[in-house]
């Protein structure tokens, strides 16, 4: 098979996203301008440089509306990426439903806020590790906003690190594949995302 984007009748994402796997879920976390904290999980998500410590998350918005996240940092110029393991990822899907911007998600999904220390928007209370992080650019592309933040503060939890560094076979990531299906750091499996 060959797809030229050109000529192709469709969009390229489910062969794309089914191809790049599995991609790190950047569990983002905002607050807006009117105090109401949001939490969504991206998969357009990755670590740009170390130095300066840049994380990245580009939001899709087919509806020509940024989403929640990338208003909130755009406004406020804050956020916090928050890790998601196995014992998170039903939090973390529950998350992903669309609410309106008035309606936070950490209470929709029941999730326990921690506070941050450089930043206003709260961290995952049962995040291993979370990255707070300041607005260092944002550029738009296609139907996406390249977010670019610099990392201000990092929070890791004693029990996935040794030696005072984060050990990775301590860390059970989850990725995302495509469509419903996520991997751990040993399994593949499905999940439904919520209406």
């Amino acid at each position: 098979m060959k797809i030229d984007p050109e000529t192709h009748d469709r969009s390229l994402y489910r062969t794309m996203t089914g191809a790049v796997v599995p991609r790190p879920i950047g569990w983002i976390s905002t607050t807006s301008e009117d105090g109401v904290d949001n939490l969504a999980p991206y998969s357009f998500f990755n670590v740009v440089t170390a130095d300066p410590p840049i994380l990245m998350f580009a939001p899709a918005s087919g509806t020509g509306t940024l989403k929640d996240s990338a208003r909130n940092v755009l406004d406020t110029g804050e956020f916090v990426h928050n890790v998601v393991t196995a014992d998170l990822v039903e939090d973390m899907n529950a998350t992903s439903a669309t609410l309106p911007p008035e309606e936070s998600e950490f209470d929709h999904a029941d999730v326990e806020r921690a506070p941050s220390e450089k930043v206003a928007p709260p961290r995952v209370a049962a995040a291993d590790l979370a990255f707070e992080c300041e607005l260092y650019d944002a550029v738009d592309i296609g139907i996406s906003t390249l977010v670019l933040g610099e990392v201000v503060m990092v929070h890791a939890d004693d029990a996935v690190t040794t030696a005072g560094k984060v050990d990775v076979e301590k860390v059970d990531a989850v990725g995302r594949l495509a469509g419903n299906w996520y991997a751990d750091a040993n399994d593949r499996f499905r999940l439904e995302r919520p209406e």
